[in-house]
């Protein structure tokens, strides 16, 4: 069983004699508690290239206190605060359970960055601590003050810092418990004044690897490809919304490459698909949804913006992605069917036919969706998923870059996205000259249905195209882009409805062909059937609708 929280404190250094400050002094501290010892000990485990730690994260195994057991740390939010004051960190507990044996629950949190190689011992620290309780006037526990002594041995070390060496250091550590982090403001000459100074280390598991802990892995910056037209980094920055600004004036993105808007998109979408990595194993709500859009965003920023970048690299790229994205796609699919079918069959009249027509609805879909998340689940441990995430911070980093990509992001984007435009016009026509041959030959009519309900779901797939191509500009084009994509949304989603429908049709369609079914179920199937008909009816209304209303947004594009 595991448990999560949030993470909020401050380290301090101290020298070891440094005698304890008066937490009495700090404003809003109304008493402190009895000190509290304990001895800890603590095994830390990265892989043997400490890819955990380059990400910030911490996984260890802690006996005494009370919070023994298996510890993982994940980073702040990079939304919470500047990296100066990140916010709190999100911190998964579970039971001591065996020594060397991860459990899987925290494994889930861990797959996406270890890929698939196995987490070590790497350090042992032992701490004598010693735990004040901070309670403000009105008796409410703010905070922890702890005052650490720490000895430390590194069990995996490297070239430049081997095995076996020891560490010894004193600390202090204050740790939120009911406060707001004003507290950490208020605390701050307090501590000084006795002697603490800021930590150089965020964890101490940072401080004994010293020289051998990693850096991060460098997300792809905009000034690294802004050298391509000569930008210097300072004169630059992309945000992610339209409230991005240049400096020294000037209109927003005004002197970014094109390359540079693409790459921060893509390190935000990079960044969600880890991020969801581990709701999909942990089977949280919504959770295949969110990593599949994300996918599906890479996926289609890699096609509006495939010029800029080696043709080889992003063939690639687009090939695994759709890959992944069609192994997501199977368990939402059957998500989103069985919630809508779930719903229409609760509105059929009450009788054996409704009640067999839903279990059978329930028991088809049901054993769909547990046999995909399976699957899912299965593929999400394979090499060949690593790779894909290896491939992708490694375009994200390192993007192979043509020398279009060098080009003014205004003027290149502009482009880009008015193909993207032009390919949605070109869908709805193509989707129009269907419906309006519908129907001339004899004999046609079902075979012309077919073919307008796929010419519609291009449709679908072209608006979705060209809102993702307009979420990437938002930080050059601002309100404009924003409106593109709304527009570009509203048709995706009216057309989602749309193509729901219809395979809603198909799968009911394969359940009432069974042999000699009894009236009450074949009436109950039927009823399904004209529901799902004319739902779809409504949603292609709807549609050419807002086609109207956005004709002349999409026609515009972002210029």
């Amino acid at each position: 069983m595991t448990a999560e929280g949030l993470e909020a404190e401050k380290k301090y250094d101290v020298d070891t004699g440094t005698a304890l400050p008066d937490l009495d002094a700090i404003p809003g501290v109304g008493g402190v508690g009895e000190p509290h010892d304990a001895e800890l000990e603590a095994v830390y485990f990265d892989t043997e290239d400490f890819v955990l730690a380059s990400r910030r994260i911490t996984l260890r195994r802690r006996s005494g206190g009370t919070d023994a057991g298996w510890h993982v740390k994940l980073p702040p939010d990079p939304a919470s605060g500047p990296e100066e004051e990140p916010g709190p960190r999100r911190e998964v507990h579970a039971p001591l359970g065996q020594a060397n044996v991860v459990p899987e629950k925290l494994l889930a949190y861990l797959h996406a960055y270890l890929r698939g190689s196995d987490p070590v011992p790497v350090a042992r620290l032992n701490t004598r601590r010693t735990t004040h309780a901070l309670y403000g006037d009105d008796g409410v526990h703010l905070a922890d003050f702890a005052d650490d002594t720490v000895d430390a041995e590194l069990l995996h070390g490297s070239s430049e810092k081997p095995a076996g060496q020891k560490q010894q250091w004193r600390e202090w550590e204050l740790e939120l418990v009911h406060g707001q982090p004003e507290v950490f403001k208020a605390a701050a000459p307090v501590l000084a004044s006795a002697g603490a100074r800021p930590s150089g280390h965020e964890s101490k598991l940072r401080r004994v690897l010293g020289e051998t802990a990693p850096k991060a892995p460098a997300a792809a910056e905009p000034a690294a490809v802004a050298e391509l037209e000569g930008v210097a980094a300072t004169d630059s920055t992309v945000g992610s919304s339209g409230g991005a600004k240049q400096p020294g004036g000037g209109k927003p993105g005004q002197k970014w490459p094109a390359s540079a808007v693409v790459s921060e998109y893509l390190a935000g979408q990079i960044s969600e698909i880890l991020a969801n990595d581990a709701r999909v194993r942990l089977e949280e709500p919504d959770a295949v949804h969110a990593m599949r859009s994300a996918t599906r965003r890479v996926r289609s920023a890699l096609a509006v913006y495939r010029k800029l970048y080696g043709k080889g690299a992003v063939g690639r790229l687009r090939d695994e992605l759709k890959w992944l994205g069609r192994i997501l796609g199977t368990p939402r699919d059957a998500e989103v069917m069985q919630d809508r079918l779930r719903k229409h069959a609760e509105k059929l009249p009450p009788g054996e036919g409704a009640d067999e027509v839903k279990q059978r609805i329930e028991r088809e879909l049901g054993a769909r969706l547990d046999a995909a998340y399976r699957k899912a689940q299965e593929v999400l441990l394979t090499d060949r998923y690593f790779r894909l995430l290896d491939d992708l911070e490694d375009f994200r980093d390192h993007p192979p870059v043509r020398p279009a990509a060098s080009a003014p992001a205004r003027k290149a984007a502009r482009k880009l996205v008015g193909k993207s435009a032009k390919r949605l016009r070109r869908a709805h026509k193509s989707a129009q000259r269907v419906k309006d041959g519908a129907g001339e030959k004899p004999g046609m009519e079902l075979k012309d249905a077919t073919a307008h309900e796929t010419a519609l779901h291009q449709v679908r797939k072209d608006a979705k195209r060209l809102r993702h191509a307009a979420e990437t500009v938002a930080p050059v084009f601002g309100r404009r882009a924003a409106k593109l994509a709304t527009a570009a949304h509203k048709q995706q989603t009216i057309l989602g409805d749309h193509h729901d429908s219809v395979m809603a049709r198909i799968f009911l369609g394969k359940l009432a062909g069974g042999p000699d079914l009894p009236e009450p179920v074949d009436a109950a199937y039927g009823s399904l059937l004209k529901r799902e008909r004319k739902m779809a009816a409504k949603a292609e209304t709807k549609y050419r609708k807002a086609h109207r209303k956005s004709r002349k947004a999409i026609r515009r594009g972002v210029g």
